[in-house]
């Protein structure tokens, strides 16, 4: 039964996401919780994690101490999408109320038992654990930076080192953990809140005098005679047929720290500094390309356009060069228009998706603190966007005479989705191969489908009805009956050259944020840059349309008036870089040496690249229909 209820929680939260769909946003700091002296806090276990491996694992699938009965907490989509399975755990603080020695429980380890624990410590494996909200954090001191302490998410399982005068690497678990619960009082209401909580984990091999009972006090750790653990006890050694005492502190310490600035300590980046580079080196790409842009807009096309304009006799107009002379052919439907249509669709959905993902951002409703808010609320809104989805690629097959707008409908409601289903379930098979948390349950799989099929299609079904009854966007110039013959083109006029150098700017304008995000996604760091991030995203979408209409505008002027595909091709090939760059990544940064863990890392970020392959072709794609539409609309034609 404890593994369907992540499941049913979200079927059922599904339902209400629905009906209540303002209620997966909700402002962080809204309802703070306040303790008097004495009052029972509930400690919970979240999943293990590890940078090495990239699969989470519940916290009880180690030989841990375990309450009389293990909960789930209810997740929302996002959490249970991202692996987290939050559990009740066995440790009992009271508000106020510091605790020494307090024994948990003692575990006798056995052959597989003990070959987990070390096969969790040579994996680098954290324990995390939440307390208020809040993820449990281990303070490291540095003298070297410009702040003083850093905070990592969750302790290690354990170490390993070798006994003095031997060369056998040995295991070795933390098992007493020294807990620091900093809290806010607040002098005029007398509220108290907490506002940290940290853990200094240590080894301990405790011992006992006479027969272990449930009221034994250990002689390495006894709150009556002053003898606290320190970091030069023997450690405990993970073997067979070894006992291990769990034991812990709490220690209550009162911070300046308000409730509403707790996190700020989590979310602090060490470099800043680096994302204003960022911005400065994305901005200096812009001012290039706008200075390309407006001379070809002003100088050139101004005298194009005069010169076009003042041909008075036929000889003077049969001697046409330049983008004019294509003007009877330019708007001609491309081969495979349907397809464009359908790719076209699915980037306004996407785009959509991440301008109102960030505005929420931006406003603070997807804070850190509302796991899982960022993921439920990406899902959610990529569903509601189908509706601009269906009406775009409608729109645009009208203008192509197509007629069959339900076949159109149907590939934008089916194709992207079913693609990244595809890769995501075999995604899936594998992290449930390796008996992880990471898999997602079958119940949130079948919650999936329903958004999809019940919302999603019908949206874009909706979508598409709209967009095929409004009239066809008009052509300004007729289209010849006879299409006209491309002459050879130069080498750096040749699509495949010019499509890849159209994507490196807009890569280059974002590659610097792109190494933070990764970084947050796969080093399991905290990401809350939002402003930066919604700087660089307008900056990528300037880039993208810019480059896509100076190479459009080379391109007609060299008489080759097969635009559409390439105009998405040209900015849609920075996500062939961008995967380029993950790859490059994982080597460089990424410590990964499982095949399965690495499978997942170029499954995922394959899917990240369609994604962005498909936006920032979308933003091409309309900036060069809006280029053409304008310049031939600006021509006298005979």
């Amino acid at each position: 039964m404890g593994k369907a209820a992540p499941g049913q929680h979200l079927w059922i939260s599904v339902c209400v996401l629905l009906f209540v769909h303002a209620r997966s946003f909700y402002l962080p700091g809204v309802a703070p919780q306040e303790f008097k002296k004495g009052e029972a806090l509930t400690v919970k276990v979240n999943k293990l994690t590890s940078t090495k491996t990239q699969l989470p694992y519940t916290f009880y699938s180690l030989d841990y101490c375990r309450p009389p009965k293990i909960i789930d907490s209810a997740e929302n989509l996002g959490e249970v999408l991202r692996g987290d399975r939050i559990e009740n755990s066995p440790y009992e603080f009271k508000m106020r109320e510091p605790q020494m020695c307090n024994i948990l429980c003692q575990r006798t380890l056995n052959a597989k038992t003990a070959k987990d624990f070390k096969e969790k410590i040579d994996d680098d494996y954290r324990v995390n654990m939440i307390l208020d909200n809040l993820p449990l954090v281990v303070p490291i001191e540095r003298t070297e930076q410009r702040i003083s302490t850093v905070y990592q998410r969750g302790f290690n399982v354990g170490f390993k080192g070798q006994y003095a005068g031997t060369k056998e690497q040995k295991h070795f678990i933390y098992n007493h953990l020294s807990f620091t619960v900093r809290f806010h009082h607040d002098k005029e209401t007398g509220a108290t809140r907490i506002v940290g909580f940290e853990v200094k984990p240590f080894s301990v091999k405790h011992a006992y005098e006479g027969k272990w009972t449930e009221k034994t006090t250990l002689t390495t750790c006894n709150p009556h005679a002053k003898r606290v653990v320190t970091s030069s006890e023997t450690p405990q050694e993970v073997e067979d047929k070894k006992k291990v005492i769990f034991t812990y502190d709490v220690d209550f310490q009162e911070s300046d720290i308000k409730w509403a600035s707790r996190w700020d300590t989590y979310l602090l980046m060490p470099d800043d500094q680096i994302h204003w580079f960022s911005i400065v080196n994305s901005l200096m790409i812009v001012l290039f390309l706008s200075g390309m842009v407006a001379m070809i807009m002003l100088r050139t096309l101004y005298r194009d356009i005069s010169k076009y304009n003042q041909l008075e006799t036929q000889e003077e107009a049969q001697e046409e060069t330049g983008w004019k002379l294509v003007h009877g052919d330019v708007f001609r439907p491309p081969a495979n228009s349907d397809l464009l249509c359908v790719y076209v669709g699915t980037g306004v959905q996407f785009f959509g998706m991440i301008l109102v993902t960030m505005i929420f951002a931006l406003l603070g409703f997807l804070s850190p603190s509302n796991r899982g808010g960022l993921m439920t609320a990406m899902v959610l809104l990529w569903v509601f966007m189908g509706l601009l989805a269906g009406y775009s690629s409608a729109r645009l097959y009208k203008m192509f005479k197509g007629t069959e707008w339900k076949k159109i409908t149907l590939k934008t409601a089916f194709m992207f989705p079913a693609t990244i289903f595809a890769v995501f379930f075999v995604l899936n098979a594998l992290i449930w191969g390796q008996k992880s948390s990471g898999a997602v349950p079958f119940g949130t799989m079948f919650a999936l489908v329903v958004l999809w099929f019940g919302i999603s299609v019908p949206l874009v079904f909706v979508g598409s009805y709209v967009g095929f009854k409004k009239p066809a966007i008009e052509d300004p110039v007729k289209s010849n009956k006879i299409p006209r013959q491309i002459p050879d083109q130069p080498w750096y006029m040749h699509p495949a050259f010019s499509i890849l150098i159209g994507g490196i700017l807009p890569f280059g304008a974002v590659f610097i944020e792109l190494f933070f995000i990764l970084t947050s996604i796969w080093l399991h760091q905290f990401y809350y840059i939002f402003g930066f991030l919604f700087i660089v995203f307008l900056i990528l979408i300037v880039t993208c349309a810019e480059i896509t209409v100076v190479l459009c505008y080379f391109q007609l002027c060299s008489e080759d008036y097969q635009w559409w595909w390439r105009s998405y091709l040209t900015s849609g090939s920075s996500a062939l870089y961008l995967f380029l760059y993950a790859t490059f990544y994982f080597f460089t940064k990424l410590d990964i040496t499982k095949p399965v863990s690495g499978a997942l890392y170029f499954g995922y970020m394959l899917i990240g690249s369609y994604a962005f392959f498909v936006l920032t072709g979308m933003i091409g794609f309309y900036a060069c229909f809006w280029f053409t539409r304008l310049i031939y609309s600006s021509v006298k034609i005979d």
